[in-house]
């Protein structure tokens, strides 16, 4: 339902017809494997403020949302055309995050420690005040600002803040710098009831001032019933949904959480009803994930195989016995 949203300002994200699949280690995705975004078309304008929600867990929608998020940030590469933001690709524009135009704020400050594992916390003995001056070539008053909005404590030790008190100064590093588009992933999960309340106004205030875009993925419902401009809904992979709030409120007498509750509702009994089928039809419940590649070049090796692809943090080849003389890798990344 309604691919574009329309507004008479300028656009500032387009997504075009966009569908993919993870590559194997030829640059092709492997034979039979579906696509995780297919044929998806969104367009958002300057002062929009975008809900993007989808079911939570291990399904795929979940999965959708953060690929959506992905796609915008940069981080897969796609076609020049499919994603684009402010009027320019945002995987192959570097200069659209290293200007601050476009910003993304998700996760935790984590990082991969060797011998202590995985998704760490960063706590260091340094100051809140530290941190967030350190940031230069910033307006003095829009950093006094989210101070207060945050009710940050300038003393603060890193290594001694709660989960909360970190994620403030972690929002608030993100903000210092005026952006045109805004990416949020869950970034309110740490906040108390009134820290959130007075980021969702400020960034409200931001989007209606200066015209940016925000673009939030979310599960918490609490303060923003009336906080987004539209709603964007993805299950399956596809876009469902993409509406004016007004337009959805219409729709539905309900509250935006039970509005949004009953779509995820109807798509997890759609799910369980395919999965029922699958299993009397004498079928796995769930789609077994393809893994593999189009091996090709060897004609001893021509026939499709499961393999591993190969990847390895740092390098541009495939680290796979036997298979050095490949010169395309799912790790092999090329900008314009």
């Amino acid at each position: 339902m309604g691919e574009a949203i329309a507004d008479e300002r300028s656009t500032t994200v387009e997504i075009k017809d966009l569908s993919f699949t993870y590559p194997g280690i030829d640059g092709h995705p492997p034979p039979g494997s579906a696509p995780l975004i297919d044929g998806f078309s969104l367009t958002l304008h300057a002062g929009n403020r975008c809900l993007l929600v989808g079911s939570n867990g291990a399904g795929e929608s979940s999965f959708s949302c953060y690929l959506v998020l992905s796609f915008l940030g940069g981080k897969h590469m796609v076609g020049p055309e499919m994603v684009r933001v402010l009027g320019r690709s945002a995987f192959h524009d570097t200069a659209l995050t290293s200007s601050g135009d476009l910003s993304y704020l998700g996760g935790e400050w984590r990082r991969d420690v060797a011998f202590a594992g995985f998704e760490v916390s960063i706590q260091m003995d340094v100051s809140a005040e530290k941190m967030i001056y350190g940031v230069t070539g910033v307006d003095p008053q829009r950093r006094d600002e989210l101070i207060k909005v945050l009710d940050i404590d300038l003393s603060w030790r890193m290594h001694k803040s709660s989960d909360g008190q970190r994620r403030r100064v972690q929002i608030c590093m993100g903000l210092l710098k005026p952006f045109k588009v805004l990416l949020l992933d869950e970034i309110t999960v740490d906040l108390d009831v009134l820290a959130r309340a007075n980021l969702l106004k400020y960034l409200s205030k931001d989007c209606e001032e200066r015209g940016a875009t925000i673009i939030y993925a979310t599960h918490i419902f609490d303060g923003l019933e009336n906080w987004p401009t539209h709603i964007v809904y993805v299950a399956h992979g596809k876009l469902q949904l993409a509406l004016p709030l007004a337009k959805v409120k219409e729709m539905s007498n309900l509250s935006l959480m039970r509005t949004v509750e009953s779509w995820l509702r109807k798509e997890r009994d759609e799910d369980r009803k395919r999965r029922k089928e699958r299993k009397l039809k004498g079928l796995e419940e769930f789609d077994r994930a393809v893994e593999g590649t189009r091996v090709i070049g060897d004609p001893a090796k021509s026939a499709v195989r499961v393999v591993n692809n190969g990847w390895a943090a740092g390098r541009l080849h495939s680290t796979v016995a036997g298979e050095e003389n490949f010169t395309f890798s799912s790790n092999r990344v090329l900008r314009q």
